[in-house]
């Protein structure tokens, strides 16, 4: 397996455990007002990385490793500047908040779109 796509799994492993223990507080306390939070853990954290980590497995002979490692780049950093953020706008609805939200969200696009160029690649590429 590429060592990309390893990094993705490792990654999407560590967030996914992170969003287990808090569904697990959640469930604890009864109080699930951070579940979109949670949620967009589990989906930019585990489901995302994992999904990223298979693509680049597949298509080990041919992904550009440069494009891949610039796709983790922004994948791993979305998710540490997004989430906790999230749960600090959704606890205390502090307008305040949005534009470090807003610097994750626009972290977590980059990551998809430079994956949609790697994508893109390939097709065109399997099309030849």
């Amino acid at each position: 397996m590429p060592r990309v796509s390893t990094a993705f799994f490792g990654l999407g492993v560590l967030y996914v455990l992170c969003g287990m223990f808090w569904g697990m507080q959640m469930g604890e306390s009864n109080d699930f007002a951070m579940a979109p939070a949670h949620a967009h853990l589990n989906l930019l954290g585990w489901v995302t990385m994992a999904l990223y980590g298979t693509f680049y497995a597949l298509t080990r002979d041919s992904f550009s490793p440069r494009l891949a490692w610039i796709n983790f780049a922004f994948a791993a950093l979305s998710v540490p500047v997004m989430i906790p953020t999230l749960a600090l706008y959704l606890r205390s609805a502090d307008a305040g908040y949005i534009p470090v939200l807003v610097v994750g969200e626009v972290l977590a696009v980059a990551g998809m779109i430079t994956f949609g160029i790697s994508v893109i690649r390939e097709w065109r590429r399997a099309s030849a």
